[in-house]
C-alpha cells in the first residue's frame, strides 16, 4: 500500500506483479501468491488505518476500471490491448454475488469461504453471522468489502471491554451548536454525560471524555466509506496517545456518528490494557 515511504520501501504488490508479469526481463520467481495480495492490502488498511487511495497501482479501486466508451469496447474485445495483467491475478473476482437479509447462513459461510475467511469455532461464526443480520437489517445489499468490515470489527472487539458504549444521542441544526448525549458502562458502572462541539462528532468525543476523562490526545480520525450508496457502511479509524501511548480504534456501522463513538471507545479499551504499541520515534528517543 505504499507505508513506509520514508524509509525508502517500496510498494509491494507493485514489485511482485512488475516480476510476475515481465518474466521475460525479470528472470525470478518472487515465490508470492499474487491471488492474496489485494485481501492482503485491505487487512493492511485496515488494521494501520491508512487507506488506499482509488487510482493506486494494482489494488486501488480504479486499477482496473475503464469509463471511456471506445476504452471499454476495446476491453470487451480484447481485454490485454489496455490490460498487461489481469485483475484476477492480483485478487479481484468478478464474482459479485450480494447478500441481503433474506441470505441465510450457509450462503453467508459460502462468501466467508470464497473471501479467504475462517474461523476456528462456530461460536465466531455465529456472531459475526448475527452482525451480518443486524446490518442487513439496515442496508440493501451487503457487498464484500461490508463483510470484512464485520470481521474486522468482530476481532477488534475481541480487547476486553473496560468501557462499553450503551446509548448516543446528537442533536444538530442549522446555526446551533451540535449536542450529544452519551450512556457508556465503565467498568460495570453506568454513567452518562452531555456535551456540546464544533460537530456531532466532537460532541460525542467531548461527552465520552466527560465521562471516562482519559486525557489522551487525538492524533488522527479518518473515515473510509466502504462501499458506494448513501446506505453505505462508514468505517472508521481513531487514534489515540496517551503517555507515549498511542493505539488505532476501528468501528463501522452505517451512521459515521455512531461508528466514531465505537471507534474512540475501542481506543479506550486498548488504551486501558496492559499491552501497549510506543510511536516507533518515541521509543528510538528512549534508547
Amino acid at each position: 500500500n505504499g507505508l513506509g515511504e520514508r524509509a525508502g520501501n517500496a510498494a509491494l504488490e507493485e514489485v511482485v506483479m512488475a516480476v510476475h508479469t515481465r518474466r521475460d526481463f525479470f528472470p525470478c520467481d518472487t515465490g508470492i501468491e499474487t491471488t492474496e495480495l489485494l485481501p492482503t492490502s485491505r487487512l493492511v488498511a485496515n488494521v494501520t488505518g491508512f487507506y488506499v487511495q482509488p487510482n493506486k497501482a494494482i489494488v486501488g479501486a480504479n486499477a482496473f476500471a475503464h469509463e471511456s466508451g471506445i476504452h471499454q469496447d476495446g476491453v470487451l474485445k480484447a481485454r490485454e490491448t489496455y490490460e498487461i495483467m489481469k485483475a484476477q491475478d492480483v485478487g479481484w473476482t468478478n464474482n459479485r454475488m450480494v447478500l441481503g437479509k433474506h441470505s441465510g447462513r450457509n450462503a453467508f459461510r459460502s462468501k466467508l469461504e470464497e473471501l479467504g475467511i475462517m474461523f476456528d469455532t462456530e461460536s465466531e461464526l455465529d456472531d459475526v453471522f448475527a452482525r451480518f443480520k443486524d446490518l442487513a437489517d439496515k442496508k440493501h445489499e451487503i457487498f464484500d468489502e461490508d463483510i470484512q468490515a464485520l470481521v474486522t470489527e468482530s476481532i477488534t472487539e475481541e480487547v476486553n471491554e473496560y468501557y462499553q458504549l450503551d446509548r448516543l444521542q446528537v442533536c444538530c441544526e442549522t446555526q446551533v451548536t451540535p449536542e450529544a448525549e452519551v450512556h457508556m458502562t465503565v467498568n460495570g458502572e453506568a454513567r452518562e454525560a452531555k456535551a456540546s462541539g464544533d460537530g456531532p462528532v466532537d460532541a460525542a468525543f467531548s461527552a465520552i471524555e466527560a465521562i471516562v476523562d482519559s486525557g489522551a490526545e487525538l492524533r488522527l480520525y479518518a473515515v473510509n466509506s466502504i462501499t458506494g450508496g448513501t446506505d453505505a457502511q462508514g468505517e472508521v479509524t481513531v487514534r489515540l496517545m496517551q503517555d507515549q501511548r498511542i493505539v488505532n480504534g476501528q468501528a463501522a456501522d452505517t451512521d459515521i456518528v455512531i461508528a466514531s463513538a465505537k471507534s474512540y471507545v475501542n481506543a479506550l479499551n486498548k488504551l486501558h490494557q496492559s499491552e501497549f504499541r510506543e510511536h516507533p520515534q518515541i521509543a528510538a528517543a528512549d534508547l
